[in-house]
């Protein structure tokens, strides 16, 4: 059997409106390094082939200089410049991913994401055609009326907060596409895409399989994320030196 080829598709074309810098939240400094760069070190030493890099126009020859040289990143195929909408991005990523099996789609404000996480998208998403990473909520949703009125309360137990990687058969995702675009070009309504998953919802009929995330592996979108992310890693580091003197001993 031929071994399958898979593509991290980075997004990093965000704004960071919320983060109240003239800075894109991606390249704000976290723990000395741009937050962008751990999600790009967490794809480079993983079992992916390639890394697909989306941003803003402005930003692209900032990413290679800056980024992609200056750390010596080898698995970045190309940098490609992000489209108005979320959707857009990933799809001029999708077409850079080209020739590829499967693709990983990752927000670039994610940056604790782990190994462990995208190596069991991987097997998941072969299995299953798509997969989107994700934890059980812990707090009780309200649903609000148009008056800002509890509505209805959903079952916790059935209810998840979506993250990132979401997986995909490189054929399934861009066929979701084509019908995507066929249907808007036609005038028909379809939803408000807010995620990736959405897409292959909307325009096939595979089921898509949620896989444990992990509670750390927030989005960076406000200052205070900014200090959770970096108690994350401080509390990863420890871990770390806490394995390595135990093995010292040993």
């Amino acid at each position: 059997m031929d071994k399958k080829k898979y593509t991290a598709i980075i997004l990093s074309a965000g704004t960071g409106s919320r983060m109240k810098s003239n800075m894109p939240k991606q390249y704000m400094e976290l723990l000395g390094q741009p937050v962008i760069y751990y999600s790009i070190k967490a794809f480079e030493d993983s079992p992916v082939d390639e890394i697909v890099i989306v941003c803003s126009a402005d930003y692209i020859e900032y990413f290679r200089h800056s980024i992609i040289e200056k750390y010596g990143f080898k698995k970045v195929k190309a940098i490609v410049q992000g489209g108005k909408e979320r959707y857009n991005s990933v799809y001029e990523g999708l077409k850079a991913a080209n020739g590829t099996d499967y693709v990983l789609i990752h927000d670039g404000a994610r940056p604790l994401v782990d190994n462990e996480i995208i190596v069991r998208s991987m097997h998941t998403v072969e299995k299953e055609k798509a997969c989107v990473a994700g934890m059980p909520v812990k707090d009780t949703i309200k649903v609000s009326d148009e008056l800002g009125y509890s509505a209805n309360t959903p079952d916790r137990k059935s209810l998840w907060q979506i993250q990132t990687p979401q997986c995909f058969e490189y054929d399934l995702l861009a066929q979701s596409y084509d019908k995507l675009f066929s249907d808007m070009s036609y005038g028909k309504n379809v939803p408000a895409i807010t995620d990736d998953a959405m897409i292959v919802e909307y325009g096939s009929d595979t089921k898509v399989k949620l896989i444990e995330g992990s509670y750390e592996n927030i989005k960076v979108t406000t200052p205070e994320d900014m200090g959770i992310a970096e108690l994350f890693f401080k509390e990863t580091q420890k871990n770390v030196k806490k394995i390595e003197i135990s093995v010292d001993i040993l």
